[in-house]
């Protein structure tokens, strides 16, 4: 990889359990929402103390390491889909670590279990033989919202090969908080070593830590893992990870893991590889790498538990956006990994909005947004009610906010927050749900996931039918410069959305009505061709804005399924709008400003007819990577002219799943 990540991932499981270094400097490692969470490297070489990873000045502050520890020099750091393998060198020898997540999307197991590896080696540099050990001290940071929150404790790990110690807070309290700027403070993180090894707890600076040290022969093979006890509330109920079934305990899943690192870490070398080919052939070495790059956040973005029932239920956290679980506007983007690689997951994604639309409490004709605020998912965070308003009217539907929304949207803390209907989603939400229904059946070859719901579902085409051809003001996913009428993308989801709906339709026989509904989605696309047109060939922004512009990337169904709702000249016009405003780092998002988002980027920039011009965009985004100075896991918003960060300030969101849009078009 050629990619320098303006942050780099090293243990990557879950939104809770998700640590990365900063840059490539690997001297802090933090939480992927900024919160330092630290994790120490140290070694003994020849008996003398070398420091390789963590944050210097807490090794000398306590006498940890002695103030004249020496630093061992980054020599390389290389990223594939799973792992991160680091040099470290000094005159004597060289020092490889080497860190696997093995979260593989083509495993509900694995994308579940709760390890991560680290296994270091050494070799020498000057042909002579020496005496080197390793240790890995992780501190408090990591089992609690902020050090100093609760009292923490430790206890040794029974377990078999192997040596561990687990940390907790004293008191544990399971899904006690939810938000988005949050760290877990309940469960135990697992620290250890295969095979004979010191394990223990020490004071560090401020912060109890344990650590886990090792001499090395050759190499040694230590383990990072995290039982977070009880995962995600669902409608009251208390929900256990997945990769628990059958009463399976972290002792076993850590024994296991073990055992299994050498056939594993093939197993992730092969995906990683079969990856990096196929991105690089549909579109280039660049493309490929940021495909490596993004998935250990996509997957570390999400949590896999299971219902009462048996369901599997994929919990995406809005990271940084506001904490909403089982978001569907987060949910769409993030969709084209998990149709490449794992249908089921993407199902699993989608049952919490089915099981909710279904209950009592939404009694809406349109799709909800959210299904909760991570991990606590009873019902929209946005929470949608009737209240009376001014004597003599009707009752109105408002949005109700807890403190930390009222004060995200400024509004005087003793005050209950209220929100129109403005505040909803309706024709983005439909059409999202009916184009992901429609493309997983399109790609099983059945419609059986959609038959329980196909009367919800055709409850949300008929919504896109009365109010899609030409949106009123509403939210969409896109207002990042506030909302918005007219919205000609937002018809163009409406449209494929109908589209999609005529397609499941025609696979269950019903031929006659699935015509009907694709001649409205054909009825609206030639008006959207004729109403939105600029004189230039692209299309506008709003239908009422002359010569705007916008990324037209729901267009990307229409690709995908031949539908051929708009012509060869839509799609044309626009690549030569985009490429007419191609900023250093970008396409903005539309005419109102200079900031865009990277996967809507890469579904347009999969419009083009040619390489060429979808690697004019891919370059663009690769670069603003590659150059950005927000040292974070990959944003998915920033500006097109200076690769900086743009508000709201987007990270580690599941939403990069959409860059491996164009491997599905192949």
């Amino acid at each position: 990889m050629k990619l320098k990540p303006p942050a780099t991932p090293i243990i990557n499981i879950d939104p809770y359990f998700s640590i990365w270094i900063e840059k490539t400097n690997f001297k802090r490692t933090n939480h992927w929402t900024g919160a330092q969470n630290t994790v120490l490297g140290t070694a003994v070489i020849d008996g003398e103390p070398w420091y390789f990873m963590g944050y210097t000045p807490l090794c000398s502050l306590t006498g940890y390491l002695p103030s004249d520890t020496k630093v061992l020099s980054l020599e390389q750091t290389q990223v594939d889909a799973f792992s991160t393998i680091v040099t470290f060198v000094n005159e004597s020898i060289r020092l490889t670590v080497h860190f696997t997540s093995p979260v593989l999307p083509d495993s509900l197991y694995y994308a579940s279990r709760p390890v991560a590896y680290c296994k270091v080696s050494w070799e020498a540099l000057d042909g002579q033989d020496h005496t080197v050990s390793v240790r890995f001290t992780a501190t408090e940071e990591l089992v609690l919202n902020r050090k100093g929150d609760k009292l923490v404790t430790d206890d040794l790990v029974a377990l078999k090969g192997a040596a561990g110690i687990r940390m907790g807070a004293l008191k544990q309290e399971p899904l006690g908080k939810y938000g988005d700027d949050l760290r877990i403070d309940w469960g135990y993180l697992y620290l250890g070593a295969a095979g004979q090894a010191q394990v223990g707890h020490l004071q560090l600076a401020d912060m109890y830590a344990i650590y886990a040290e090792k001499a090395l022969d050759k190499d040694a093979l230590f383990f990072f893992a995290y039982d977070d006890l009880e995962s995600i509330q669902y409608f009251g109920e208390n929900l256990k990870a997945y990769w628990k079934n059958g009463g399976k305990t972290i002792e076993q899943a850590i024994e296991e893991a073990l055992a299994e690192y050498d056939s594993l870490l093939a197993r992730c070398d092969r995906f990683s590889q079969d990856l990096q080919k196929k991105a690089t052939e549909v579109g280039s070495e660049k493309y490929a790498d940021m495909l490596l790059l993004s998935l250990r956040q996509i997957m570390a973005a999400h949590k896999l538990v299971v219902d009462n029932k048996g369901n599997n239920l994929y919990i995406s956290k809005e990271c940084f956006s506001n904490g909403c679980a089982a978001t569907v506007d987060i949910t769409y983007p993030s969709a084209p990994l998990f149709l490449l690689y794992n249908p089921e997951l993407l199902k699993a994604m989608i049952r919490p909005v089915m099981d909710y639309a279904a209950s009592e409490e939404w009694t809406y004709d349109f799709a909800p947004h959210d299904v909760g605020k991570y991990p606590i998912l009873n019902g929209q965070a946005y929470g949608a009610s009737r209240v009376p308003v001014a004597e003599g009217q009707t009752t109105i539907d408002v949005f109700r906010y807890t403190r930390v929304e009222t004060e995200l949207y400024g509004v005087d803390y003793g005050k209950e927050a209220h929100f129109l209907y403005a505040k909803q989603m309706p024709v983005e939400e439909c059409g999202n749900m009916i184009i992901l229904f429609a493309e997983l059946c399109r790609i099983e070859g059945n419609t059986e996931f959609v038959n329980p719901h196909l009367d919800t579902v055709a409850q949300w085409c008929k919504y896109l039918i009365d109010f899609g051809e030409d949106p009123a003001n509403q939210l969409c996913t896109d207002d990042f410069a506030g909302h918005l009428a007219h919205n000609v993308n937002l018809s163009i989801k409406a449209i494929m959305g109908i589209a999609g709906y005529s397609k499941i339709l025609s696979m269950l026989g019903k031929d006659a009505e699935a015509a009907s509904y694709m001649e409205i989605a054909k009825k609206y696309a030639a008006s959207l061709i004729v109403r939105a047109a600029n004189p230039d060939g692209s299309f506008r922004l709003a239908y009422d804005w002359e010569n705007s512009f916008s990324l037209k990337y729901n267009a990307v169904w229409d690709k995908l399924w031949g539908t051929k709702l708009f012509p060869d000249h839509f799609y044309q016009g626009e690549i030569a709008r985009y490429k007419k405003e191609l900023l250093p780092y970008g396409v903005p998002l539309d005419s109102r400003d200079k900031l865009t988002k990277s996967d809507w980027l890469l579904w347009v920039a999969s419009l083009a007819d040619n390489k060429e011009d979808f690697n004019l965009l891919v370059d663009s985004l690769w670069t603003a990577y590659n150059t950005s100075r927000s040292y974070v896991p990959m944003t998915d918003i920033y500006y097109c002219d200076t690769a900086h960060l743009a508000p709201p300030n987007f990270l580690h969101r599941s939403v990069q799943g959409g860059l491996f849009i164009k491997l599905m078009m192949e």
